[in-house]
């Protein structure tokens, strides 16, 4: 296996001792819109898709949202975060999905199935994490069998007259907020905003499309919501 390199273990960091009050505070500093999002990206995998991959899982959110949505579908979710399984597999419990989610320790980066295995996979907030957008896509690409969809949720950059509100919340309000709920989520509104900003300069969204059509995905979409905050990217395996 790889080297885990220093962004993927700063993330691994961060967002470790979040992992009891994640779904709780993601929720409120996103002003609601966090599940929403997520429902939007389960909306996008075809009710026929019988077993599903679940990349960067955390607290098992998408997984169970997978799961509820399809009753004859299974759900593997995959996270490099002991702390974030340890509370996705309560909520699969509390949620009484044991039977049809299963929750595996894996990176993004080096997936333990073979290939076309799974008829869709989701993932969520996962490339600003890694080293190689490309070799990422390649990868989970890979798992996915012809036919069958990938989609993705991520954070977005609002455009137009909502920038300048977007910047002042990311820069000023999301740490503050943040650190009256404790340190540790303070020190995540500190990160995501540099982190966000940075992801599509590097990767601006026309860019990152482009790099799924590269990478073997047909029929290509994205959907900004919220305002631009949130966009759901999805395509087709050729």
């Amino acid at each position: 296996m790889a080297e885990v390199s220093a962004r993927t273990k700063q993330a691994r960091e961060l967002f470790a001792p979040l992992g009891p009050t994640y779904d709780r505070y993601a929720s409120l500093l996103s002003f609601r819109q966090d599940p929403a999002w997520r429902r939007f990206l389960v909306s996008r995998v075809p009710p026929d898709a019988r077993r599903v991959l679940d990349v960067a899982s955390g607290t098992a959110a998408v997984a169970i949202e997978l799961a509820r949505a399809a009753p004859a579908r299974t759900v593997t979710g995959v996270d490099q975060s002991t702390e974030m399984l340890a509370a996705g597999r309560a909520r699969v419990a509390a949620a009484g999905l044991e039977p049809r989610i299963e929750l595996l320790e894996a990176r993004a980066e080096s997936l333990p199935f073979g290939e076309a295995e799974f008829d869709a996979l989701t993932f969520t907030y996962l490339l600003r994490y890694v080293d190689d957008a490309r070799a990422t896509m390649e990868e989970l690409v890979r798992v996915v069998r012809p036919g069958g969809t990938v989609a993705m949720l991520e954070f977005g950059v609002p455009r137009g007259i909502w920038r300048p509100l977007w910047e002042l919340y990311v820069r000023a309000v999301l740490p503050a907020a943040g650190y009256v709920i404790a340190r540790p989520w303070g020190e995540v509104g500190r990160f995501l905003g540099p982190s966000i900003r940075d992801f599509y300069v590097e990767q601006p969204l026309d860019d990152l499309l482009a790099l799924w059509r590269d990478t073997g995905l047909a029929d290509v979409r994205a959907q900004r919501l919220s305002l631009g905050g949130g966009v759901v990217v999805w395509g087709v395996r050729t």
